[in-house]
């Protein structure tokens, strides 16, 4: 007897539908699975076997052959197990309940227990808008599938309960909608700007770089805090929305990285160690294509502690995601396209021995040391880093102090205004803030005075700025603009742009 059961297959964030094909008929015992299946897939013939008859059910003894269609498309993964073994009993007649329009998701334990897979958040997005609505999932993976509304998901414990189900012969709850505003009001940093005394440049830095989005170097002697500031940045973003939390979730859902909540609603803020390889950065893999450390800090942060430790590659692998937002990540197999719309925060020592440029310690590197050192940072890459903040130490009077610092509220109450004000003016672009802006909102929305020009004509002559470091400047104008309240670029607000641009002249 023929069965069809459906589930569905990922590539990248995408899903596409699988059929899987059960035909079983007299002949040879065997049991093949064909359609370009994986080592997992293929492995799950034993795990099938041992759930179905475990499950007080009979595994049939004849010529089994499953094929999941397309067959052009690899499938990977454990989650074709519950698909598999409902279609093996519909196809021998042990369950004759209607499955059309089911997708079915889950890993089979050996006793029949369902046990939980990655990925059901892009999953249940891409089957919604292909029409499918009725989903049986795992139930360690309820609060994953349960923000996806207009969906009826039932996620249960073993095999034997969806048979259960199925058949009529007993009854379960659908999974309940979830609130997100409730689980993101639930949530909080650790970390706060009024843990970080004095450093009142580098504070204007990160409140400028959130505001419009920019990229952000901060430049130092050991011990400035310059790590301390970097896990401050996702205190003063703006919160998620749904749609940005949805789509965060579901890169971090493939990857197998969500907590019990099931949904991400804080800021990513991923710090790969500096010895990550560029697969790693960027994402890859031999076989299934997997998201990087890039794509994994989408809408939030991408720290890189001490930039110059890392290799040289890796670091240029940086520069076209850094302008693109995304990241197209081709290997042999195919090729999948990640979004990487991160805010960039590096840190640096100034110098080997990390003083130069100190008020407070003395250098011992030489002019040759410190360009080889500066040099590992292309120039290029500089150049999409929009604001470049020298860090120096903080006196020991400034630590003690009992002053009252300004919190992250405070300043994250200044960068909603100024994302506000951009949101309103790019209402009818693609760009939503001032550092995504390309040449044509820069013409219509950044237009400067003759002082500005002047100043700018002077930073750019004595910097040897590039054309895109002059750009820069002018986003970071606007965004200084925005926080000012101004409606125009002033000359200050270039002036200040520009300030931010010093270590372009040290490479």
């Amino acid at each position: 007897m023929l069965s069809k059961v459906t589930s569905f297959a990922l590539n990248g964030l995408e899903g596409v539908p699988v059929e899987v094909e059960t035909d079983i008929n007299k002949g040879m015992v065997s049991y093949d699975i064909v359609g370009l299946p994986d080592a997992a897939v293929k492995e799950s013939r034993e795990r099938v076997r041992s759930a179905i008859k475990n499950s007080a059910m009979r595994f049939p003894v004849n010529k089994i052959t499953i094929n999941l269609a397309p067959a052009d498309i690899k499938k990977e993964g454990s989650h074709y197990d519950l698909p598999l073994a409902i279609s093996i009993l519909k196809a021998s007649d042990q369950l004759s309940a209607n499955t059309d329009g089911i997708v079915f998701l889950g890993e089979l334990a050996l006793d029949g227990a369902l046990r939980p897979v990655t990925g059901i958040l892009p999953v249940l997005i891409s089957a919604k808008d292909k029409g499918y609505t009725r989903f049986i999932v795992p139930k360690a993976n309820a609060n994953e599938a349960s923000y996806i509304e207009g969906t009826q998901v039932y996620a249960l414990n073993s095999l034997r309960e969806v048979v259960d189900l199925l058949s009529g012969e007993a009854q379960f709850e659908k999974v309940p909608h979830r609130s997100f505003v409730a689980t993101q009001s639930a949530q909080k940093y650790n970390y706060d700007l009024s843990l970080v005394k004095g450093q009142k440049v580098a504070k204007r830095a990160l409140e400028i770089a959130v505001a419009g989005g920019h990229n952000i170097l901060l430049a130092g002697p050991p011990g400035t805090g310059k790590t301390l500031l970097a896990r401050c940045i996702p205190t003063i973003m703006p919160d998620m929305t749904f749609e940005e939390s949805l789509e965060v979730t579901k890169i971090h859902s493939i990857s197998g990285e969500l907590s019990e909540d099931g949904i991400v609603s804080l800021r990513p803020f991923r710090t790969p160690h500096h010895t990550a390889t560029t697969v790693s950065l960027c994402g890859g893999g031999s076989g299934k294509i997997y998201a990087g450390e890039i794509s994994k800090a989408h809408k939030g942060v991408l720290f890189l502690d001490e930039l110059p430790e890392y290799t040289r590659h890796t670091l240029e692998s940086l520069r076209q995601p850094l302008e693109d937002r995304v990241i197209t990540v081709t290997r042999a197999g195919g090729a999948v396209t990640f979004p990487a719309d991160f805010i960039l925060c590096a840190s640096m020592n100034p110098c080997p021995c990390g003083n130069y440029g100190s008020a407070y310690l003395e250098c011992t590197c030489t002019p040759s040391q410190i360009h080889k050192y500066r040099s590992k940072v292309s120039g290029p890459l500089l150049d999409r880093i929009d604001l470049q903040v020298e860090v120096d130490g903080v006196k020991y009077d400034d630590l003690a102090s009992d002053g009252a610092e300004e919190s992250s509220a405070q300043v994250k109450a200044r960068v909603e205004r100024a994302r506000k004000v951009q949101r309103e003016r790019f209402a009818d672009d693609s760009v939503s803030v001032n550092a995504n802006m390309g040449e044509r909102q820069l013409k219509k929305y950044c237009r400067l005075s003759a002082e500005c020009e002047d100043i700018l004509r002077s930073a750019f002559e004595m910097l040897h700025l590039s054309a895109r470091a002059r750009a820069r400047i002018i986003k970071v104008a606007r965004t200084i603009a925005d926080l000012d309240g101004s409606a125009n670029i002033k000359p200050e607000h270039i002036l200040e742009a520009a300030s931010y641009r010093s270590y372009d002249k040290g490479v």
